[in-house]
């Protein structure tokens, strides 16, 4: 069914529309859910029992249940990177920031009194949050009001914020003793761990907003052509400002779980390359580094995979040293089997063409 467009010629219906989007949407999914599908398999070889999953005290337990915590982090930063890079953009200071977010939180409790330990908590990571707040402002500020580039401008929160970290903690591992904390990363909710039902959280809060409000479409229109946008009518500032800022609270909100999965915060390794899976897990979910479109089912799966491929590396045997070289060879043949032309030369390769037969000749045509 078409309708009329405003000039009057047919175009397509809504339904037509969703119908094509999910459509692309679920051949963008198929490779990363195939190679996540194939680790799995891997570690089952490795280890028979990686699919058990018991119930203790109430509470889930498994190499499943693991990889599920242990993916909230990536997955958080990778989903407020999803947004950003949808605007054309790049966000290189997550790390940073989940370091500054880590160190805010452990000093205050660090500094404070044993009694009301969940009022301390949560005193310290409101404000850890707030300060994240504040510096997704400043990049966004540097890159929608300055015109800085987006790799330059969060580039220098990535080296600034490492030494505001350190200044924060005053060079020293900060170690604190309080089990409220301490249960964001290892507590339980309905015999599911607290990390991953608040990362879960906040993809669905965000899925539905960006899905059932006009801001996803902002967001795609102002990274596919920002200027056509600003002609149309729509804020790009104020849409690359949001995004900033959610990345920011995002990557917050990841520092808080690795500083109390461990307990402590070291400002130098805290959250360190995050920024670097989270950019891996976008990319293999399906959203293009281009800006414009983007996936946050995608982004999960990617970021499901990324945390696999780290337990499968432990899995086989393979050393440590070589973990990220071993990432990067797994990360690329995941990008290249996304890639439609890769996939094209290769079926081009592989189907030989035919060697040309000449037209038989008639004997009347030799007379």
């Amino acid at each position: 069914m078409t309708r009329p467009t405003p000039s009057g010629s047919p175009g397509p219906s809504p339904a037509p529309q969703r119908r094509l989007r999910a459509s692309s949407s679920t051949k963008a999914l198929l490779w990363p859910v195939l190679a996540l599908v194939v680790l799995l398999v891997v570690n089952v070889v490795a280890t028979p029992s990686f699919f058990d999953i018991r119930l203790q005290d109430g509470h889930l337990f498994g190499p499943l249940v693991d990889i599920a915590r242990n993916s909230a982090p990536v997955m958080l930063v990778a989903l407020g990177m999803t947004l950003v890079i949808a605007t054309r953009g790049i966000d290189l200071s997550v790390g940073a920031i989940a370091a500054i977010a880590g160190a805010v939180a452990c000093v205050h409790m660090a500094g404070s009194s044993a009694e009301g330990a969940f009022a301390t908590a949560a005193v310290g990571c409101f404000t850890a949050l707030a300060v994240c707040l504040v510096l997704g402002l400043w990049n966004g500020f540097l890159v929608s009001v300055v015109g800085i580039q987006p790799i330059i401008a969060t580039l220098v929160l990535m080296v600034a914020g490492r030494g505001l970290a350190q200044l924060i903690t005053d060079g020293q591992i900060t170690t604190v003793n309080n089990d409220s904390f301490s249960n964001l990363a290892s507590g339980f909710v309905l015999a599911v761990p607290l990390a991953t039902v608040v990362a879960v959280a906040v993809v669905a809060l965000t899925a539905l907003v960006v899905r059932r409000t006009a801001l996803g479409m902002l967001v795609e229109s102002v990274g596919i052509n920002p200027e056509a946008s600003r002609l149309a009518g729509v804020r790009s500032r104020t849409i690359i400002w949001t995004v900033y800022v959610f990345s920011g609270l995002c990557a917050g909100l990841a520092g808080l779980i690795i500083a109390a999965n461990t307990r402590s915060v070291n400002a130098n390794s805290l959250g360190l390359f995050i920024e670097l899976d989270a950019i891996l897990a976008v990319v293999i979910g399906g959203t293009s580094l281009a800006g414009g479109r983007f996936s946050i089912l995608g982004t999960v799966v990617g970021a499901v995979f990324i945390t696999t491929l780290t337990r499968t590396v432990v899995n086989v045997g393979i050393p440590s040293e070589a973990n990220y070289l071993f990432k990067a060879l797994v990360v690329v043949a995941v990008c290249l089997l996304q890639s439609p032309r890769a996939r094209a030369a290769f079926r081009v390769r592989r189907v030989r063409p035919a060697a040309p037969t000449s037209a038989p000749t008639s004997k009347a045509g030799l007379a």
